[in-house]
């Protein structure tokens, strides 16, 4: 059975198991408190020389880190992962967008905010990342104003990347209700089958 290594507050981390639960695999969940350093014990430090979660441990005990490369490995051959070469591509664009343009200030703040209790001493770094949170919710925003899903009309990893923190961008302080065409994505991904929520 896979194991996941995982934190259950983590956008990161909820993207693996809302994938693995659509795709009826089953797994073990392994919690690793971050709050607590221990993804940065000598013992899990051999799983994942980052010290970051998710990790996934193979069958044959491997491991696997990194969010979007995990969802690569255990979308292909299915219907999360598009077989046309343009498509792929397109997923794979839209999953370095999430982890270039997105993430960095939207589930930054967020943990800040929700997870450190921090608002008041992070302050002016999240005002500094509220411009360019904004702008990744615009293009999200722009390209959803013309398309139910983010790559093909029809769900994939791409949407999976980009709704595990656009889904809880208010923790962080961002306002969807700005973003009509965000909010009724996020509705149609909730409504996909087996959806589990973070």
């Amino acid at each position: 059975m896979l194991r996941l290594y995982d934190f259950g507050d983590s956008g990161n981390c909820y993207k693996i198991r809302l994938l693995l639960t659509q795709l009826a695999i089953p797994f073990e969940p392994i919690e690793v408190d971050i709050l607590k350093g221990e993804s940065r014990t000598p013992e899990f430090l051999q799983k994942n020389t980052n010290g970051r979660v998710p990790v996934l441990e193979t069958e044959s005990g491997e491991f696997l880190s990194e969010s979007n490369a995990i969802m690569f490995y255990l979308s292909e051959g299915t219907e999360f992962f598009p077989t046309d070469r343009w498509e792929r591509a397109k997923v794979m664009q839209w999953l370095c967008f999430e982890q270039y343009s997105h993430e960095p200030y939207i589930a930054t703040t967020r943990f800040w905010i929700k997870e450190l209790g921090k608002a008041e001493e992070y302050a002016e770094a999240i005002a500094q990342k509220r411009e360019p949170g904004y702008a990744a919710l615009g293009v999200m925003e722009k390209h959803l104003t013309q398309h139910s899903f983010f790559v093909g009309e029809r769900y994939t990893i791409a949407d999976i990347g980009l709704f595990a923190y656009t889904h809880v961008a208010d923790e962080g302080g961002f306002d969807l209700t700005r973003f009509p065409a965000i909010l009724s994505w996020i509705e149609r991904v909730k409504a996909q089958p087996r959806y589990i929520g973070l």
